[in-house]
């Protein structure tokens, strides 16, 4: 009774993580790059994507999008650190190819759209074009994995974190 008089908000514990783009969603260990597949930042899923459009997974905000667009860090409601690392080496490509939708401290809804990108161009100038979508602070979380041949942006479910 005291929290509804006194505005005190539910502290949100689980957050469903929707399909930040449409494809295959892939088994992280899977990934051709050891940094993602043996979880050093963390433990999450991969897609390969159909199309060059990355939205938000979850209701939240933006906490980083590198200089170079190919990836962005986004926190959720329930305090979940969420990376989405846009193909694989695409760092060097230094930025070409990909536009950035958002900035930092943005806040975002499921769906939002945060980053376009030249598929084309990153599977000529890149490893691959499979996208890790990993919570980095996977240790202070416990995650149920969703995994699907086929995921539409924003609609499918991939994860389910809930913080410890």
């Amino acid at each position: 009774m005291f929290k509804k008089l006194f505005g005190k908000k539910e502290e949100v514990k689980s957050v469903d993580i929707f399909a930040p783009l449409s494809g295959a969603a892939v088994s992280l260990e899977t990934v051709p790059d050891p940094v993602f597949a043996e979880k050093m930042m963390g433990d999450g899923i991969a897609i390969e994507p159909t199309e060059g459009v990355v939205v938000s997974p979850v209701k939240g905000e933006v906490l980083q999008v590198f200089p170079t667009k190919h990836a962005i860090g986004l926190k959720a409601e329930n305090g979940a650190e969420i990376l989405i690392h846009i193909g694989l080496e695409t760092v060097s490509m230094n930025g070409e190819g990909f536009e950035a939708h958002v900035s930092e401290g943005s806040k975002v809804e499921v769906g939002d759209q945060l980053v376009t990108f030249d598929m084309n161009l990153v599977k000529e100038k890149a490893k691959s074009t499979i996208t890790p979508v990993i919570i980095t602070n996977s240790d202070q979380v416990s995650l149920e994995k969703q995994l699907a041949s086929s995921v539409q942006r924003a609609s499918n479910v991939v994860m389910t974190v809930t913080m410890k």
